[in-house]
């Protein structure tokens, strides 16, 4: 009973020896084995591999994929004209020397980003010094870019990493420069306002002013033609009056004597205190101009 008890005590034993000398290697991962702090290997190459127990021989991995430095928070600069803006930009990079990039953070990633994150703040900073917060925004965005990637391409490489990209995500002024701007943006915009205001009324009246001059003009010039259509036809009819009444004379002032009593007695109340026997009553005695019958 002893002796299979001690039996398998060693046999689990050599199994924990066995896989304590064993590890994968997964085609995503650098494998770095030490011992002692001291790096003996590095394998790159997916697989199964051997090495010494602990705490002979220790592994540490390291990721072969494209990594990503994002800031959680937006960093402060000054640009060339002392206004101050914050910026918040992300890179990516990858290990392309796992030795150098081990040995120089002891494998710590967070040691790691960092460095990196301080390597990039730098270079932002010096490349904003140097511009308008016109210019980082839009007008060189792009070569504000570029050349924080070759600056920091060389850095990078002397901790055993590599810059892939840069990108500014967002530029921005910080809220005391915003209020102010959107306050200056807001009386830019009530000026343009007025003026565009300004100048509708003043086209207004214009028009209306000349509306109305046409209109006047229009009008007088019906009335005149009005007046000489008028004139033509009164003259027409004189003539014609006259024509007509001219072959018999007495019909005229029989004419005109009813044209006087259709005048004078318009309505049933018109009274007239006259002479029976004047000269406005003479066709009421006949037609020949006789005496009133009593």
């Amino acid at each position: 009973m002893s002796r299979a008890f001690t039996m398998l005590v060693l046999g689990l034993v050599a199994l924990f020896l066995l896989f304590s000398t064993l590890f994968v290697v997964d085609q995503r991962q650098y494998a770095i084995v030490f011992a002692l702090g001291e790096v003996k290997k590095v394998i790159s190459e997916p697989g199964l591999h051997f090495k010494l127990p602990p705490p002979f021989q220790n592994v540490v991995f390291l990721d072969k994929r494209i990594l990503t430095l994002d800031t959680p928070e937006a960093d402060r600069f000054i640009t060339a004209e002392k206004k101050n803006i914050l910026v918040d930009a992300f890179v990516k990079y990858r290990i392309t020397d796992p030795r150098l990039y081990f040995v120089s953070f002891g494998g710590d990633e967070r040691r790691a980003q960092d460095r990196m994150a301080q390597i990039i703040k730098a270079a932002l900073n010096e490349e904003i010094t140097k511009r308008t917060v016109r210019e980082v925004i839009s007008g060189e965005r792009g070569k504000v870019m570029d050349a924080i990637r070759t600056k920091v391409s060389d850095e990078a490489k002397q901790i055993g990493g590599e810059i892939l990209d840069v990108r500014l995500k967002r530029v921005d002024y910080v809220e005391q420069i915003n209020n102010s701007v959107y306050e200056r943006m807001k009386s830019e915009r009530a000026r343009v306002a007025n003026e565009l205001r300004s100048t509708g009324a003043a086209e207004s009246e214009k028009i209306r002013a000349d509306a109305d001059r046409q209109r006047t003009v229009i009008l007088a010039e019906a009335y005149r033609d009005a007046e000489s259509i008028r004139g033509d036809g009164d003259a027409k009819a004189s003539q014609i009056y006259a024509e007509a009444f001219g072959q018999n004379p007495e019909f005229f002032k029989f004419y005109r004597s009813l044209e006087a009593y259709r005048s004078s007695f318009r309505s049933r109340s018109d009274l007239l205190v006259l002479d029976p026997n004047t000269e406005f009553f003479r066709y009421f005695r006949g037609a020949d101009g006789g005496s009133v019958k009593k």
